[in-house]
């Protein structure tokens, strides 16, 4: 079998951090509540790590502690300095034990103790003693509706200044917010100095105005980016058929169509609709890593081939004439 090459690594802005491209969204192994949850997220980490996986992303939320307990048993067979890691803050589980999936007992804390204790309590699911990354999580509109200005201001007042004391103690390497609107990421950034930003959705072939300033804002200044949900929660992935999803909803006749138009010019050019998702985002110059959310070795599977083919310069300027993507 011919061996395969390993997958690129990328400085995360000026953290000194070396991610792989792609990483590894921990989200659907937390959520996976199936009676054989536990083997099936082993068997999934298992095959991204033998592909060359060395970025794994979690937090608290995802699956009310199990994603953190489940990436963390798997990262525990690994050498601590052979991967980066990032989990997340904002949110305490109440009580914290395998299996509990009540909404109730997840509450929203962005305070200074709040953070201090989130990570405490994350290093014990994780089973580790640092934490590469430390991400503020959803302090967005979308998440806390009207209460989202009075979050921002707890997460800048309590949570920011929490982070900064842990990362001059060595307890974490890099701040950063994981969020799903640009335009908050970047007044945070503007209040204080944050080494990364993961953002949620928000920049893919569909979803470009974070192109516009944001992403030039975070090159300015040397923040890294890492960009989840690539693929728009499915559609990027699956192409125009019935079902498809965009943003966690079926998707409209008008993203559908225009799904259609991308997919007829990369088909052109022999390129697979995926293939031309995961590359646009990584064309943009403060992006070290995606991290496609993908539940099963299959999924995985499917993103890796989309990960290893190469996309000709052409596409893009097809793309660009054809009115679908900015120059």
């Amino acid at each position: 079998m011919t061996e395969l090459e390993p997958f690129p690594v990328r400085e995360l802005g000026r953290t000194g951090l070396q991610v792989s491209v792609p990483g590894f969204g921990g989200g659907p192994v937390g959520w996976r509540a199936t009676p054989d949850a536990e083997a099936e997220a082993d068997r999934l980490m298992i095959a991204a790590w033998a592909a060359g996986i060395r970025y794994f992303d979690t937090a608290p939320f995802y699956g009310y502690g199990n994603s953190e307990r489940r990436v963390g048993r798997f990262l525990a067979t690994q050498a601590r300095g052979s991967f980066v890691l990032s989990t997340k803050v904002g949110r305490l589980i109440r009580p914290a034990f395998p299996g509990d999936r009540s909404p109730e007992q997840v509450r929203f804390d962005y305070s200074r103790e709040g953070v201090l204790r989130s990570v405490e309590e994350s290093l014990e699911r994780l089973g580790t003693g640092r934490i590469d990354i430390a991400l503020i999580h959803d302090i967005d509109g979308w998440t806390h509706g009207t209460d989202q200005p009075e979050r921002f201001r707890q997460a800048l007042e309590g949570a920011y200044p929490a982070l900064a004391e842990l990362k001059a103690q060595g307890l974490i390497r890099a701040i950063g917010l994981g969020v799903n609107e640009w335009q908050v990421c970047e007044d945070f950034a503007r209040a204080v100095p944050v080494d990364c930003i993961l953002l949620a959705g928000r920049h893919s072939l569909l979803q470009q105005d974070a192109a516009r300033q944001f992403t030039p804002f975070c090159a300015e200044h040397g923040i890294g980016l890492v960009i989840g949900g690539p693929y728009n929660s499915g559609i990027l992935a699956s192409g125009d058929v019935d079902g498809a999803l965009y943003d966690y909803a079926p998707a409209k006749p008008e993203i559908r169509q225009r799904v259609r138009r991308i997919q007829a010019v990369a088909d052109r050019f022999g390129v697979r609709l995926g293939t031309a998702a995961l590359a646009f985002v990584l064309r943009s110059a403060p992006v070290a890593t995606v991290i496609p959310g993908v539940a099963t070795v299959e999924e995985l599977q499917t993103t890796l081939a989309f990960a290893r083919a190469t996309v000709p310069e052409a596409l893009w300027a097809a793309l660009v004439e054809a009115g679908l993507i900015m120059a």
